[in-house]
Protein backbone atom coordinates (compact mmCIF):
# COMPACT_ATOMS: atom_id res chain seq x y z
CA UNK A 1 0.00 0.00 0.00
CA UNK A 2 1.72 3.63 -1.29
CA UNK A 3 0.32 6.54 0.75
CA UNK A 4 2.94 8.93 -0.15
CA UNK A 5 2.28 10.62 -3.11
CA UNK A 6 4.31 13.21 -4.82
CA UNK A 7 2.09 16.36 -5.08
CA UNK A 8 2.71 17.63 -8.91
CA UNK A 9 0.36 20.30 -8.94
CA UNK A 10 -2.20 21.73 -6.62
CA UNK A 11 -4.76 19.14 -8.14
CA UNK A 12 -2.69 16.35 -9.33
CA UNK A 13 -0.45 13.72 -7.31
CA UNK A 14 1.78 10.76 -8.48
CA UNK A 15 2.47 7.30 -7.20
CA UNK A 16 5.57 5.40 -8.15
CA UNK A 17 5.46 1.91 -9.17
CA UNK A 18 8.46 0.05 -9.43
CA UNK A 19 8.32 -3.28 -10.78
CA UNK A 20 6.02 -2.62 -12.85
CA UNK A 21 6.43 -5.32 -15.81
CA UNK A 22 5.29 -7.47 -13.15
CA UNK A 23 2.36 -5.99 -12.18
CA UNK A 24 -1.15 -7.60 -12.97
CA UNK A 25 -3.79 -5.08 -11.21
CA UNK A 26 -3.86 -2.04 -9.52
CA UNK A 27 -6.13 -0.79 -6.43
CA UNK A 28 -6.66 2.55 -6.29
CA UNK A 29 -8.95 3.54 -3.26
CA UNK A 30 -9.41 6.29 -0.97
CA UNK A 31 -8.20 5.97 2.90
CA UNK A 32 -11.44 7.52 4.38
CA UNK A 33 -9.62 10.46 5.91
CA UNK A 34 -10.16 13.48 3.60
CA UNK A 35 -13.06 13.08 0.90
CA UNK A 36 -12.62 15.16 -2.67
CA UNK A 37 -14.54 18.84 -2.33
CA UNK A 38 -17.82 18.44 -3.24
CA UNK A 39 -18.66 17.93 -6.62
CA UNK A 40 -14.81 16.53 -7.25
CA UNK A 41 -13.79 13.44 -7.73
CA UNK A 42 -10.15 12.24 -8.98
CA UNK A 43 -9.47 10.58 -12.88
CA UNK A 44 -6.64 8.09 -12.58
CA UNK A 45 -3.96 7.36 -15.18
CA UNK A 46 -1.08 5.02 -15.26
CA UNK A 47 2.20 5.76 -16.88
CA UNK A 48 5.26 3.84 -18.03
CA UNK A 49 7.88 5.05 -20.18
CA UNK A 50 8.29 3.71 -23.86
CA UNK A 51 10.88 2.49 -25.58
CA UNK A 52 12.68 6.03 -25.57
CA UNK A 53 12.12 6.42 -21.95
CA UNK A 54 9.28 8.76 -22.46
CA UNK A 55 6.38 8.90 -20.31
CA UNK A 56 3.25 6.63 -22.37
CA UNK A 57 -0.12 7.99 -20.38
CA UNK A 58 -3.46 6.14 -20.49
CA UNK A 59 -6.82 7.14 -18.56
CA UNK A 60 -7.68 4.32 -16.18
CA UNK A 61 -11.05 5.06 -14.73
CA UNK A 62 -11.91 7.35 -11.48
CA UNK A 63 -12.59 7.58 -8.17
CA UNK A 64 -15.05 9.63 -5.89
CA UNK A 65 -16.76 9.99 -2.60
CA UNK A 66 -19.50 7.95 -3.86
CA UNK A 67 -17.31 5.19 -5.81
CA UNK A 68 -14.26 5.12 -3.11
CA UNK A 69 -12.09 2.65 -4.75
CA UNK A 70 -11.62 0.81 -8.22
CA UNK A 71 -9.22 -2.17 -9.42
CA UNK A 72 -7.70 -1.93 -12.64
CA UNK A 73 -6.04 -3.98 -15.02
CA UNK A 74 -3.09 -2.65 -16.21
CA UNK A 75 -0.81 -5.75 -17.64
CA UNK A 76 -1.90 -4.99 -21.05
CA UNK A 77 -1.75 -1.67 -21.44
CA UNK A 78 2.27 -1.55 -21.32
CA UNK A 79 2.24 -2.41 -25.37
CA UNK A 80 -0.51 0.39 -25.76
CA UNK A 81 -0.98 3.41 -27.32
CA UNK A 82 -0.63 6.83 -24.87
CA UNK A 83 -4.26 8.94 -24.34
CA UNK A 84 -4.74 13.04 -23.74
CA UNK A 85 -3.67 13.75 -20.17
CA UNK A 86 -3.19 16.28 -18.03
CA UNK A 87 0.47 15.33 -16.83
CA UNK A 88 2.15 16.60 -19.83
CA UNK A 89 3.45 19.99 -19.20
CA UNK A 90 4.67 19.01 -15.99
CA UNK A 91 8.59 17.97 -14.87
CA UNK A 92 7.54 15.32 -12.65
CA UNK A 93 10.85 13.30 -11.83
CA UNK A 94 11.22 9.65 -12.16
CA UNK A 95 13.07 6.67 -12.93
CA UNK A 96 13.33 5.34 -16.32
CA UNK A 97 12.34 1.99 -15.25
CA UNK A 98 9.46 3.25 -13.05
CA UNK A 99 5.48 3.59 -13.85
CA UNK A 100 3.42 5.74 -12.21
CA UNK A 101 -0.20 6.37 -10.89
CA UNK A 102 -1.15 9.52 -11.72
CA UNK A 103 -4.46 11.08 -9.88
CA UNK A 104 -5.76 14.25 -11.31
CA UNK A 105 -8.61 16.31 -9.26
CA UNK A 106 -11.41 17.24 -11.39
CA UNK A 107 -15.17 18.10 -11.47
CA UNK A 108 -17.52 14.84 -11.76
CA UNK A 109 -18.87 16.61 -14.93
CA UNK A 110 -15.35 16.15 -16.63
CA UNK A 111 -15.06 12.56 -14.90
CA UNK A 112 -18.06 10.83 -16.51
CA UNK A 113 -17.57 12.69 -19.97
CA UNK A 114 -13.66 10.83 -20.15
CA UNK A 115 -12.72 7.55 -21.60
CA UNK A 116 -10.81 5.15 -20.52
CA UNK A 117 -8.69 2.79 -21.99
CA UNK A 118 -10.57 -0.14 -23.52
CA UNK A 119 -8.14 -3.16 -22.06
CA UNK A 120 -8.03 -1.30 -18.47
CA UNK A 121 -11.27 -2.77 -17.62
CA UNK A 122 -12.22 -2.31 -13.75
CA UNK A 123 -12.03 -5.45 -12.01
CA UNK A 124 -15.57 -7.64 -13.31
CA UNK A 125 -15.17 -9.50 -9.76
CA UNK A 126 -18.36 -8.15 -8.04
CA UNK A 127 -19.13 -6.85 -4.55
CA UNK A 128 -20.33 -9.94 -3.31
CA UNK A 129 -17.47 -12.07 -4.67
CA UNK A 130 -15.20 -9.70 -2.87
CA UNK A 131 -16.95 -9.48 0.64
CA UNK A 132 -16.82 -13.71 0.58
CA UNK A 133 -13.57 -13.83 -0.48
CA UNK A 134 -12.97 -11.68 2.80
CA UNK A 135 -14.95 -13.16 4.83
CA UNK A 136 -13.51 -16.29 3.94
CA UNK A 137 -10.08 -15.12 4.48
CA UNK A 138 -11.24 -13.58 7.95
CA UNK A 139 -13.42 -16.85 9.26
CA UNK A 140 -10.10 -19.05 8.45
CA UNK A 141 -7.69 -16.66 10.22
CA UNK A 142 -9.68 -16.37 13.32
CA UNK A 143 -10.33 -20.06 13.47
CA UNK A 144 -6.40 -20.27 13.01
CA UNK A 145 -5.64 -18.53 15.99
CA UNK A 146 -6.95 -20.45 18.11
CA UNK A 147 -4.69 -23.36 16.90
CA UNK A 148 -3.42 -25.53 19.37
CA UNK A 149 -1.54 -28.52 19.25
CA UNK A 150 -2.60 -32.01 21.31
CA UNK A 151 0.15 -31.69 23.44
CA UNK A 152 -1.33 -28.30 24.56
CA UNK A 153 -5.13 -29.33 24.92
CA UNK A 154 -6.57 -29.62 27.78
CA UNK A 155 -9.35 -31.98 28.17
CA UNK A 156 -12.77 -30.36 28.54
CA UNK A 157 -15.37 -33.41 28.00
CA UNK A 158 -18.18 -30.13 27.43
CA UNK A 159 -15.68 -28.51 25.05
CA UNK A 160 -15.99 -29.83 20.76
CA UNK A 161 -12.72 -29.83 18.78
CA UNK A 162 -12.34 -29.35 15.49
CA UNK A 163 -8.90 -30.06 13.75
CA UNK A 164 -7.72 -26.93 11.60
CA UNK A 165 -6.69 -28.94 8.73
CA UNK A 166 -11.41 -29.54 8.64
CA UNK A 167 -11.14 -26.02 8.57
CA UNK A 168 -8.67 -25.31 5.72
CA UNK A 169 -10.51 -27.80 3.31
CA UNK A 170 -13.78 -26.65 3.84
CA UNK A 171 -11.99 -23.11 3.19
CA UNK A 172 -10.30 -24.60 -0.24
CA UNK A 173 -13.48 -26.04 -1.07
CA UNK A 174 -15.85 -23.29 -0.75
CA UNK A 175 -13.03 -20.82 -2.70
CA UNK A 176 -12.84 -23.31 -5.53
CA UNK A 177 -16.93 -23.49 -5.64
CA UNK A 178 -16.83 -19.89 -5.41
CA UNK A 179 -14.33 -19.08 -8.63
CA UNK A 180 -16.48 -21.55 -10.77
CA UNK A 181 -19.57 -20.19 -10.08
CA UNK A 182 -20.35 -17.00 -7.30
CA UNK A 183 -23.90 -18.23 -7.03
CA UNK A 184 -23.39 -21.65 -6.15
CA UNK A 185 -25.04 -21.26 -2.74
CA UNK A 186 -28.30 -21.11 -3.79
CA UNK A 187 -28.88 -24.44 -5.64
Amino acid sequence: VQTAAQQVAEDKFVFDLPDYENINHVVVFMLGTIPFPEGMGGSVYFSYPDSNGMPVWQLLGFVTNGKPSAIFKISGLKSGEGSQHPFGAMNIVRTPSVAQIGISVELLDSLAQQTPVGNAAVSSVDSFTQFTQKMLDNFYNFASSFAVSQAQMTPSPSEMFIPANVVLKWYENFQRRLAQNPLFWKT
